[in-house]
This record gives C-alpha cells, structure tokens and sequence, in this order.
C-alpha cells in the first residue's frame, strides 16, 4: 500500500458560510467581495438582524474546492465579523496524489 497523500479529482465543493457580525450599513457589501473578486457568484444569500447583530448565510453549489478555505479566511478577517463557519461537501471523487 502507498504512503502517497490523497488528493480531490473532483475540483468543486457544496459549501455554506455562517457569519455572525456586528450590524453596520456596509456589511453586507464586504461580505460579498471575497466571492467577487474571485469571480464567483453565491447561490444563496440570507441577512437577517438578530438580538445581537446580524447573521448572514451565504452558499454555492459548486464552488472550487481550492478557493473554500480563502474565502473563509477573507470573511473571518472583515471588519466586524464576529465568527465563521462552514459547511461543505466536496464533490467528486478521490485519488492517489500524482
């Protein structure tokens, strides 16, 4: 058996990002920009204001999976941004790195 370590043929992930914020006007805007300038369009977005600030649900269907852990870090890094999460499966499948 081979030591090699895995890698994904598939290139693409089903991913949902959960911001919690502290509510301000240009939120959701910069929310919005890691997935701009990389060219990419969310398939879901959803705002809402909460006791405490806001929480925005943000997902795509198929997003590269070499991009998901950038964006992450862009959106933990906004200003405001309280804590991220994310959720994805990645579609594909799996083989031996070459």
């Amino acid at each position: 058996m081979s030591n090699e370590p895995w890698t994904l043929v598939g290139l693409h992930a089903a991913v949902r990002f959960t911001v919690t914020a502290d509510a301000s006007p240009g939120l959701l805007p910069r929310l919005l920009q890691p997935f701009a300038k990389r060219d990419l369009t969310p398939d879901h977005f959803e705002a809402r204001a909460t006791s405490t600030g806001m929480r925005v649900d943000i997902a795509m269907e198929a997003m590269p999976a070499e991009m998901v852990h950038l964006v992450n870090g862009n959106l933990a890094q906004t200003v405001g941004v309280t804590n991220v999460t994310h959720r994805q499966e990645i579609t594909g499948r799996v083989r031996r790195a070459a």
